[in-house]
């Protein structure tokens, strides 16, 4: 696993940060010791944080079951993000926003199915580079927008890439369960147009973990050092 970053000191002068891992976890851990280590005090609907702007995390073979986040992972944030996904209910966490479920397979409650959508395009042409699909839904996003607003999806060589643009990711409590669905439904498409997963890349503009999170995740990693695990 490695660690690019170009940017030194103040994050709204620090170009793009990128992070390069083989798996989910790898890239989890990555990502949060980057965050820990050179990020900047900053605040996001009132709570505080350390945060880089404008990260890339980029996973070359994403898999919903991870062992590493199996076993870092709080199961409650899996299964929290996890019915998010699946759930077509509102989210109560969330002010009663609609759930990803209801955007990707819903959309705008206009029965629009969008992974459908997505899954028959790529069908019909294979080359498309235009398979994008977003949860975003502006006229009745008002007070909440979606973490993750864009998915894109394309072929190259058989294999099933994806690229999501995400506006703020909290890499200390839900980044990995993030992850960990899109991937899901990455296989998913992949076994509907019976080819094999590639790469999943995040795009983030603010990349942070919440001060109240900043302890426990310092000791994760702390002993992860310890036992040798990963490390960027």
């Amino acid at each position: 696993m490695r660690e690019v970053g170009t940017g030194k000191g103040d994050h709204r002068q620090a170009g793009v940060h990128q992070i390069k891992s083989a798996t989910i976890g790898e890239a989890w851990i990555a990502i949060s010791r980057r965050i820990l280590n050179v990020g900047v005090a900053g605040e996001y609907e009132g709570l505080p944080m350390r945060e880089l702007l404008l990260a890339i995390v980029h996973v070359d073979a994403p898999r919903s079951l991870d062992a590493l986040v199996e076993r870092l992972a709080s199961s409650d944030r899996l299964a929290w993000m996890q019915t998010n996904f699946t759930d077509p209910g509102p989210v109560a966490a969330l002010g009663d926003a609609d759930s990803y479920a209801t955007r990707l397979r819903n959309y705008d409650h206009a029965g629009r199915d969008q992974v459908k959508w997505v899954i028959e395009r790529l069908r019909h042409d294979p080359s498309t580079r235009s398979a994008t699909i977003t949860t975003f839904q502006p006229l009745s996003d008002s007070s909440y927008v979606p973490c993750v607003s864009l998915l894109d999806f394309f072929l190259v060589d058989g294999r099933l890439h994806q690229v999501v643009y995400a506006h703020s990711i909290d890499f200390g409590t839900k980044g990995f369960a993030n992850l960990i669905e899109l991937a899901r439904l990455q296989e998913e498409v992949a076994g509907a147009i019976e080819t094999v997963v590639g790469e999943l890349t995040m795009i983030v503009k603010s990349a942070h973990v919440y001060a109240r999170d900043v302890d426990d995740m310092e000791t994760m990693m702390a002993g992860l050092d310890a036992g040798g695990a990963p490390s960027p």
